[in-house]
């Protein structure tokens, strides 16, 4: 398990056990996170997943594929920090992991 906080644009937090294989957005859904809506299922083929990573978290959850990055073009606001939670797996060692919601999805 690894522990996840989801912070919303409002600035609320919730931190929540995610399992080991599961991937950040599954773990939001499971969870009640709003805001993450996931609408194709975790295919990778929508934005509405979309979170901001934590800049403490960028280089341990990695760059997006280059798929993502085509998906990516539908959401609204992207920074640098941008990723689909669809294509974050959990692991171990993102136990801690911060990430953001926007203010609305793709």
């Amino acid at each position: 398990m690894a522990k996840i906080t989801y912070i919303q644009p409002s600035g609320d937090a919730r931190t929540v056990e995610g399992e080991v294989g599961a991937t950040v957005m599954e773990t939001a859904i499971k969870n009640g996170i709003q805001g993450i809506e996931a609408e194709c299922g975790g295919a990778c083929s929508c934005a509405t997943c979309h979170v901001y990573v934590d800049a403490a978290w960028k280089e341990k959850t990695g760059e997006p594929s280059p798929m993502e990055e085509d998906m990516l073009d539908f959401a609204f606001e992207v920074k640098a920090t941008s990723r689909l939670s669809c294509q974050i797996k959990v692991r171990e060692d993102l136990d801690g992991l911060v990430v953001r919601v926007p203010e609305r999805q793709g």
